[in-house]
């Protein structure tokens, strides 16, 4: 039975695509719905604690959804791209791991300890610039960039795959930015906008990726009932 030629380097495997699918999809919705929370808190239009209960509690949505989306990438990849998808599965559990430490420590203890007044016995867990979660949360978005770098090679340079292709080299190629951002000594919400094509390239990359996956679906399910 002849493959579609824009399938080369993937299994069709309808189950586990269809969990790419939608994984994919609610990371979609999940970073999207972050993307919205931080610019609002920006203009000053969200305050404390709403405006971190949302930031932290979408991007802690990211995590599982982002993490099966490419778990689903590496099962479905065939052998000769295997070490691709299996760098990207690495990269995206350490940014798995980083980030839902920090947010988890935001959401559960900083912020209720903040609004019983505790703040000052809780410094040390804050993400503030340069503290300690904000480290965390730097290796975190670093190694989500070089997730998505790792697994450039997946994809063909034709059809559909071009743009997830595209989406993946331009998000992993902001990772420079990002690190820019956490690391720079004097941090200000000015500096954040260096990392503006961080919000366009990151839903992008992840949505493309699920409708790659329901496309390839798509294929297999043709040839099966053929």
């Amino acid at each position: 039975m002849e493959v579609n030629s824009n399938c080369d380097n993937f299994i069709l495997d309808r189950a586990i695509l269809k969990i790419g699918f939608w994984a994919g999809s609610f990371a979609f919705i999940a970073i999207s719905a972050f993307g919205i929370a931080q610019s609002l808190q920006i203009l000053g239009l969200l305050l404390y604690p709403t405006d971190e209960i949302l930031i932290y509690g979408f991007s802690l949505c990211i995590v599982v959804p982002f993490l099966f989306e490419i778990l689903a990438l590496y099962h479905v990849t065939k052998d000769e791209k295997k070490f691709w998808s299996h760098a990207s599965l690495i990269f995206t559990i350490i940014y798995a791991v980083f980030v839902t430490a920090n947010y988890v420590v935001q959401l559960a203890t900083v912020i209720p300890m903040t609004m019983k007044g505790h703040s000052n016995e809780i410094t040390i867990l804050k993400q503030t610039p340069h503290s300690l979660f904000w480290d965390f949360d730097a290796i975190g978005y670093i190694a989500m960039g070089l997730a998505t770098l790792f697994a450039v090679p997946l994809f063909e340079k034709k059809g559909f795959q071009k743009w997830v292709r595209y989406s993946f080299l331009f998000h992993g190629l902001g990772t420079p930015l990002i690190a820019f951002v956490y690391f720079y000594p004097d941090f200000s919400e000015k500096l954040l906008l260096i990392a503006t094509p961080w919000i366009i390239t990151g839903p992008l990359s992840m949505l493309l990726l699920a409708l790659m996956f329901r496309k390839i679906a798509t294929t297999a399910h043709t040839q099966k009932i053929q």
